[in-house]
């Protein structure tokens, strides 16, 4: 059975990019910023758009942590302004340019937080919507990333990719509902296999809970010879 690839909506296949990195030092992200997970990153960088209240989520987020510092990605079709609460020197942005994605190969990481539909309960009873839980064995993993890159308008270098454990992720929202997601690293090289479908997938994410820090595709091109 083949596999039939919608068309990307134009205005993702299109649209403009804005990449973002904010480094925040530990102390002013946990005693100034009171920040405790991923959401509350998420409301922060929030923030920076300010004059979209009340509209659609259009950026991804991904936090990492360095030596000294939480460095913030921020991936967004809409112009970012620095927020009130990030230092001057620690805010940079700049615009995507068509050619970063003229090319053929990338070296890429995703931050992900790869699920799976089961259709039984604890007892083993089937069950009309089943519950998704997260997809932990290599060999799962691997599938859910070449799925993902089928429908995204991409081939993945199976040789050259590795997966990172990095936990599960808690997270707190709207001081009531709590939860957790097991984060995962993909790191390796990828092949486009359609331009169009790719960038919108870029600028779409990748995978559930991108509210959360998940999702968005750093990518650097490598050299085809």
């Amino acid at each position: 059975m083949s596999t039939v690839i919608a068309a990307p909506p134009p205005n993702l296949a299109t649209a403009t990019l804005h990449l973002t990195q904010i480094l925040v030092s530990y102390e002013d992200a946990l005693r100034l910023l009171r920040i405790r997970d991923t959401y509350d990153w998420h409301q922060r960088a929030w923030q920076a758009f300010g004059g979209h209240d009340g509209q659609a989520r259009d950026f991804l987020i991904r936090v990492d942590r360095k030596e000294e510092s939480f460095r913030v990605l921020i991936l967004s079709r809409s112009v970012p302004a620095k927020p009130d609460w990030c230092p001057t020197d620690c805010f940079g942005t700049k615009e995507i340019p068509d050619q970063f994605f003229a090319h053929r190969r990338y070296r890429f990481s995703l931050l992900a937080n790869p699920t799976k539909k089961i259709r039984s309960n604890r007892a083993g009873e089937r069950t009309k919507n089943g519950r998704r839980v997260p997809v932990t064995e290599r060999g799962e993993l691997t599938g859910w990333l070449q799925r993902k890159a089928e429908a995204g308008g991409f081939n993945i270098d199976v040789d050259s990719l590795r997966t990172v454990p990095r936990g599960r992720e808690f997270f707190h929202k709207d001081g009531t509902s709590h939860g957790t997601h097991t984060a995962v690293e993909f790191q390796g090289e990828l092949a486009v296999t359609d331009l169009t479908q790719f960038r919108a997938t870029v600028a779409a994410g990748i995978g559930s809970a991108k509210a959360f820090g998940f999702g968005l595709l750093v990518l650097a091109p490598l050299q085809t010879h």
